[in-house]
């Protein structure tokens, strides 16, 4: 197989994120037939859906692997758990977790299975997702819905702060 470009968005409002989304870049980049190839800064963002919860802190990744992407997503799901992430249907939807892994692009791949959607179907509306993704993969082609920096220009970022130095 080929090596796929895969971007990934990291997440989390619980614990020292800064230090769980460098640990989580570390074992993307231990991942088997997996290399990270950047990773952006990170930004402060407001919560998103249950708003009554600590900002986020968010960045994105890009990684070139040859991992089929349900593989990939599953070795994403480990980290997450690794990072103490509780995905069980007790833990509200859009709720507090320390680590969120998203597969957002899989190539130009469009994915549509059980738990695996590619790319990720809201990645489109939302600001956290587009600015440090912008920053590391502005001309990225979305399929179905365009380039990330147009992408990026079309939603309100304003609430996005970048917190660590360029």
């Amino acid at each position: 197989m080929l090596p796929v470009v895969a971007c990934i968005g990291l997440g989390g409002n619980l614990g020292d994120v800064p230090a769980a989304i460098a640990r989580a870049i570390d074992a993307l980049d231990r991942l088997p037939q997996t290399q990270v190839r950047c990773r952006s800064r990170l930004y402060r963002t407001p919560a998103w859906g249950l708003t009554a919860q600590p900002d986020f802190i968010n960045a994105a990744a890009v990684l070139e692997t040859t991992l089929a992407a349900p593989v990939l997503l599953e070795h994403l799901l480990a980290i997450e758990r690794h990072a103490g992430r509780d995905r069980s249907a007790a833990a509200p939807r859009w709720g507090p977790r320390t680590l969120d892994l998203d597969l957002l692009l899989y190539g130009q791949a469009v994915i549509a299975q059980d738990g695996l959607h590619v790319p990720h179907p809201h990645l489109h509306e939302r600001a956290f997702v587009l600015v440090p993704l912008a920053q590391i993969a502005p001309d990225v082609m979305v399929p179905g819905r365009g380039v990330v920096r147009d992408l990026l220009a079309a939603v309100d970022a304003r609430e996005i702060v970048a917190i660590d130095p360029a």
